[in-house]
């Protein structure tokens, strides 16, 4: 999983820019660029493959022991200089990241650049100067051969910040249609929760190209087990929304078990259905309140996220899935009353995948927390098989940095609220220990204009136990309407239940899946 802390610094990130002068025409007369070099992604492509055949070799510490003493507050206190940005005159101009002891290992930038005989990659060369350390305390002459650890892209107007940042290992964000970061997206992951210690690969060397208004990241990825190539073509639609086309081309040092493709990196400590967890005064802490699954046979999956009392890895097994994604869908301010970290923001990331992924499974990692600085959720597709040494293998997907799933069918309720409560009856006495009580509120589709009526019938299965007592309402007031059921359990083992809302033989919403910790 995701180093701790690592989140608290890339959410302080954007407000380390000083207030730019205006755009230039070209290149900032302070960039200072290596001489040019032939460069494609076939090229990469290539590169990778050979590095594949060859000893992994780990990144050399560069002044560690002053990378230690950048901590939190020191990032806070180095700025950007803007009269070194990449392709200033663009739409999308390019800042740069200072190493820290939260991304401690430096990358190699290029800046990639057109002409009649090709493209040209020229590497960005470091210095010192690219910073102001301000009241940090640092002696810039002591980090004068550190280089970079990231990059981002700034929005079109300075005020506005940046939009998309790739920092450490292989993660990378984007702050979607609310201009607020949360969610991350990794390269790839290795061994997440398995029993063997977790990968983490890394992008170590980055090539960047703007056209007008889409920018292309492309990248070499390196780790112990594996090696790839990755181009990542990246537009931020006029609404905010981010659209990623992801290709990535991987080759195998070694063996591997648990391979994931497309992961997604996000935080949860406790919802609305989680109430007994809320040790903060806020109503919820999450960047992500639940996974969705698109199947390959169409059905629609909501599964609300839970904060476990142990590590707990659920596969939903599916063939040539059609999308997944970690979203947020409460979206209310009054729910989170954060004025900060501003969760009701966050964006949701959605996977479509390109072309047949085959046989596999969404699988998703749940992490127990006790806070709101650890990223401990989890959500990739595992392909079927062990991964061998000397193999490789290709991925073609898109990412949605958006509020809710793209292109979500207008026939079919969509959940948006789960809760839990003591079962049995309101005052009964003695209220029956043995039972808890659950409550699912869905909107939207054929539920919409449908006035109320008591026909509707909540399907419910559970792994153990008794269901007991199951209904349907629309709530008095709102367009919501509200399914509730009893389980009746002994022991403390954990408890998997599924529900879908039918009319007759017709199905009304997408399922909801939970697993509760009694």
């Amino acid at each position: 999983m995701q180093k701790p802390d690592r989140r608290l610094i890339l959410a302080t990130l954007s407000a380390s820019l000083l207030p730019r002068c205006a755009y230039a025409a070209a290149l900032a007369p302070a960039i200072r660029l290596g001489p040019p070099r032939d460069f494609s992604f076939g090229l990469l492509v290539a590169r990778a493959k050979k590095n594949a055949s060859q000893p992994y070799k780990a990144p050399e510490s560069r002044a560690s022991h002053l990378i230690k003493e950048i901590d939190f507050d020191a990032v806070q206190k180095i700025r950007f200089r803007p009269d070194h940005l990449l392709a200033p005159g663009a739409t999308y101009p390019a800042a740069f990241f200072h190493l820290s002891r939260y991304s401690a290992d430096p990358v190699i930038l290029h800046a990639v650049e057109g002409g009649p005989s090709g493209l040209k990659a020229r590497e960005i060369l470091y210095g010192s100067d690219y910073f102001d350390y301000g009241a940090s305390g640092l002696n810039p002459r002591a980090l004068a051969g550190l280089g970079f650890s990231g990059f981002r892209f700034l929005e079109a107007k300075p005020a506005q910040g940046d939009w998309l940042a790739f920092q450490g290992a292989s993660y990378f964000r984007s702050s979607g249609q609310d201009n607020q970061y949360g969610i991350s997206a990794r390269g790839i992951a290795i061994n997440t929760a398995g029993p063997a210690p977790e990968e983490f690969p890394r992008f170590s060397e980055f090539w960047l190209e703007t056209h007008g208004t889409t920018v292309i990241v492309h990248a070499l990825l390196d780790g112990p087990s594996i090696t790839g190539a990755y181009t990542f073509e990246c537009v931020q639609n006029p609404n905010g929304i981010v659209v990623m086309n992801v290709h990535c081309e991987l080759f195998f040092r070694a063996g591997i078990s648990r391979l994931g493709v497309a992961p997604l990196t996000s935080m949860y400590w406790y919802g609305e259905n989680e109430r007994r967890k809320a040790a903060d005064w806020r109503p919820e802490i999450h960047d992500s309140d639940g996974l969705a699954i698109w199947t390959g046979k169409g059905e629609r999956i909501w599964r609300p996220l839970v904060n476990p009392p142990q590590v707990m890895t659920n596969s939903f097994m599916d063939e040539n899935p059609k999308g997944f994604g970690l979203m947020q869908r409460d979206r209310d301010f009054a729910d989170y009353q954060d004025d900060g970290a501003y969760y009701n923001k966050r964006p949701g990331l959605w996977v479509e995948p390109k072309g047949n992924w085959g046989k596999g499974a969404v699988q998703l990692v749940e992490i127990p927390t006790e806070d709101e600085t650890l990223d401990n959720i989890v959500a990739c597709w595992r392909p079927d098989g062990d991964v061998a040494a000397g193999g490789s293998r290709s991925f073609d997907y898109r990412l949605y940095w958006q509020d809710s799933e793209p292109a979500y069918p207008g026939d079919i309720a969509r959940i948006v609220a789960t809760r839990l409560g003591r079962g049995g009856i309101p005052g009964q006495n003695p209220w029956p220990r043995d039972k808890q009580k659950f409550v699912v509120d869905f909107t939207g589709g054929p539920l919409g204009p449908m006035q109320p009526r008591f026909d509707i019938t909540p399907v419910v299965t559970t792994s153990r136990g008794k269901i007991d007592g199951g209904y349907v309402l629309k709530v008095v007031g709102t367009d919501r309407w509200r399914a509730g059921f009893d389980l009746q359990i002994d022991g403390k083992a954990p408890v998997d239940l599924r529900m879908f809302l039918k009319l007759g033989s017709k199905t009304l919403s997408e399922t909801w899946l939970y697993q509760y910790f009694p």
